[in-house]
């Protein structure tokens, strides 16, 4: 594995072999950070959110959509957990690239075909401008720092590449107020009564919180957010709002139709639930400007569209 990568790793990086997996020590994880590896690293849990999250029509739409055919081109895709994208896309990649913090998830990962390395998000082991796409699905609300994460996987983008970004709770949506504060804050309680939700246990569920670290009122990813950090590193950005349940029309501009608990959170929360800042998640397509080769002519950035 090590060879595959060897030409894309920053020449003083302490990479070992830890058998399934390429490892970069991680010295002082943080709490957030402990728990994603716990949550992640339980393969059951990571087998469910696998299942539940990321195989149904839908997202494997919207994404195919974002991405085109990534056909021999080189790919990282940075909290890959047990196999995220690739898992639901397939295809043939020159080079898959998968990055996380849990061993056992990365060990479910390279089943699918990824070559997969433990490392920080925040202090990614490669090199800058060698991926034709970096992805991060569901991945920037499970960091401390977004922006700083968010820059790190741009910075390894090419000319011409793309980064997509998708499923992290849009700000204003989930900023839950007043009586739609209340219930959220119950929900757990709800749970507990009616005794199921989506996890199986309250270990699991309480775990799954715990790595969640942007995923509740007053925390988010906003189009101002996208915008400001990628623009001034070249990039052409794209924000497109979306419910979960929509797929490829999204880059279309059809958000789609948020279920029921959502459009009430929101509705008890002084917003229209048909606007695009009630829509649950910001799916983000931004392409890296190309070079021109004339000598004494400015870059250019490629804003002809999605492929």
């Amino acid at each position: 594995m090590k060879t595959r990568l060897f030409p894309y790793l920053l020449p003083d990086v302490q990479v070992k072999d830890a058998g399934p997996f390429l490892e970069c020590p991680i010295s002082q994880p943080s709490v957030g950070l402990k728990a994603n590896i716990y949550y992640f690293g339980h393969p059951d849990w990571a087998k469910e959110y696998l299942t539940y999250c990321h195989w149904d029509q839908a997202f494997k739409a919207r994404w195919k959509a974002a991405l085109g055919d990534w056909t021999d081109k080189i790919v990282v895709d940075i909290g890959c957990g047990p196999g995220n994208i690739f898992a639901s896309l397939q295809g043939n990649p020159k080079l898959l690239i998968g990055v996380d913090v849990a061993p056992k998830s990365l060990e479910l990962a390279k089943e699918y075909g990824y070559v997969p390395i433990l490392a920080d998000a925040s202090q990614l082991p490669f090199i800058s401008g060698f991926a034709d796409i970096v992805t991060l699905n569901a991945a920037l609300h499970h960091c401390e720092d977004m922006a700083k994460v968010l820059k790190e996987a741009a910075r390894l983008v090419k000319p011409g590449g793309i980064l997509v970004t998708d499923h992290d709770p849009q700000y204003s949506s989930w900023n839950y107020k007043g009586l739609a504060k209340i219930l959220w804050n119950g929900r757990l309680i709800y749970y507990r009564l009616i005794g199921h939700s989506f996890h199986k246990s309250r270990d699991q569920q309480l775990w799954a919180l715990a790595c969640e670290i942007h995923h509740k009122p007053g925390h988010g990813v906003t189009t101002s957010f996208f915008q400001e950090a990628l623009k001034p590193l070249g990039f052409d950005v794209a924000v497109f709002p979306h419910n979960h349940v929509a797929g490829a029309e999204v880059l279309r501009g059809n958000k789609g139709k948020a279920e029921f608990k959502y459009r009430l959170g929101n509705l008890l929360s002084g917003r229209n639930p048909n606007a695009d800042k009630s829509a649950l998640s910001l799916m983000c397509v931004a392409r890296k400007a190309e070079v021109k080769i004339q000598e004494n002519e400015p870059a250019y950035a490629q804003v002809s569209g999605l492929d």
